[in-house]
């Protein structure tokens, strides 16, 4: 039976004006994403990334723990999060330029909780008051496109290969929505509490895709110190 995981990107960079980037704290998350497949001997045969730097950047960084070979990273658009750019345009026009909300947020006092605040009123607008002037895809869209990607991988395996994809937490949330056919007005609960680095894996048989597990962070919590927190949201 083909194993694919899917891992949420390290920890990007919040605070900075270029949000896609991995932050330090995101690099070592990916390195421990890494030397957690390698003990347990994951070779994988199939290295899938969505084309955000966040994402390719996590992927980087599990790749060079497992010596895999950087060409084995296979791009796929369809594993992108959704424009989360586009949602703050709709719901606060005033901070749709990245650098200006970088800007709100260190301001703030408690710049994730306020990030997080209105990722969830934007958020809901979105998926409950979708127009097509607003949006450039419905939460519909994006959750089928993303399923349809996660098919294609699931195809590709034989039995006994494995595949792992670098993705984000909307995409993961898209998939398992589908998979345990969740009511969009219980979508966030899936989605908003996938850590960075998490891993979820799935288990493919020809027509079938069925949640073998969910959010999994047992590698960064066995790793994690008081000094060096892993274990991140945002």
């Amino acid at each position: 039976m083909p194993d694919v995981y899917l891992v949420r990107h390290g920890q990007a960079s919040l605070l900075a004006d270029d949000y896609d980037a991995l932050s330090e704290h995101g690099k070592e998350q990916s390195r421990v994403v890494g030397r957690w497949f390698a003990a347990r001997g994951k070779r994988f045969d199939y290295v899938v990334s969505g084309s955000l730097q966040r994402q390719i950047e996590t992927a980087n960084e599990v790749q060079q723990v497992l010596d895999l070979d950087p060409a084995k990273l296979e791009i796929e658009p369809d594993f992108d999060e959704y424009g989360h750019y586009d949602i703050f345009a709709s719901y606060r026009p005033d901070l749709a330029d990245p650098a200006e909300l970088g800007a709100y947020l260190r301001g703030c006092e408690n710049p994730r909780r306020e990030f997080q605040r209105m990722f969830a009123e934007a958020f809901d607008r979105w998926l409950f008051q979708y127009n097509e002037t607003d949006y450039p895809m419905s939460w519909k869209t994006f959750r089928e496109t993303r399923f349809a990607a996660v098919q294609r991988v699931a195809e590709r395996c034989q039995s006994g290969e494995t595949a792992v994809i670098f993705t984000s937490a909307g995409v993961i949330a898209a998939i398992c929505q589908h998979l345990l056919q969740v009511p969009d007005e219980k979508v966030t609960a899936l989605h908003f509490p996938i850590f960075n680095a998490a891993i979820t894996k799935l288990l493919c048989q020809p027509g079938l895709i069925s949640l073998s597990y969910f959010n999994s962070i047992g590698h960064l919590e066995a790793t994690e110190t008081a000094e060096q927190p892993l274990v991140t949201y945002r």
